[in-house]
């Protein structure tokens, strides 16, 4: 597995009114401060303030929506995976992410994610990407095959055709990531109340 360098950055566990904030940006991150601190049950000041935390530390990356990437001329969404050979020197790692960042930056497509992890068939990278037509995914997916130390016939593809509705799938959403977390609070908050209630019967 390939794996980029540690940042060694210190972390902390978020506040249950951090993740409630984070929760409503997901939802929407047009709402202003005032309506976030309705929505979460505290002053607009101290919502500004965390915000502000959240963003210095890293928690909140940016601000974004989600388009109708079809109606963005887009015709394809590709999920494209392969192996690098590994054990890898550091100098060949930074010959292969050399290479990588030059295929991105020849505007083939817009990425939408690029990770290293570890998969099935001795692949660590993956990659999703929106392409204008079956032609520009073929021409970009040539290019990945000449990526140095590149596992030989590892490199796999799922490709999503846009003009097609979706079936039984949701669309490109951090709405259910939102709703996840505010369950776990939820269930948080029960078992809190529970222990609580024990600790006075006993």
């Amino acid at each position: 597995m390939i794996a980029l360098e540690s940042t060694d950055r210190k972390t902390r566990d978020l506040k249950d009114v951090e993740i409630r904030i984070i929760v409503e940006l997901m939802k929407n991150s047009r709402r202003s401060d005032r309506e976030i601190a309705h929505a979460v049950g505290c002053s607009q000041p101290t919502v500004s303030r965390l915000i502000k935390k959240l963003e210095k530390e890293g928690v909140i990356k940016e601000y974004t929506m989600v388009p109708d990437f079809k109606r963005l001329g887009y015709q394809i969404m590709a999920v494209v995976s392969f192996g690098l050979k590994s054990p890898m020197s550091r100098l060949q790692f930074r010959e292969v992410e050399k290479h990588i960042s030059e295929i991105s930056d020849d505007g083939f497509h817009p990425g939408f994610i690029g990770v290293n992890g570890m998969g099935s068939g001795r692949k660590n990278r993956l990659f999703v990407s929106f392409y204008r037509s079956y032609s520009d995914y073929s021409q970009e997916v040539n290019l990945i095959k000449r990526v140095p130390y590149l596992e030989g016939h590892s490199l796999e593809s799922f490709l999503v055709d846009l003009n097609e509705e979706p079936v039984g799938i949701g669309v490109l959403s951090l709405s259910t990531i939102a709703k996840s977390q505010l369950e776990l609070l939820e269930n948080k908050k029960r078992n809190d109340r529970g222990t609580a209630k024990s600790g006075l019967i006993s």
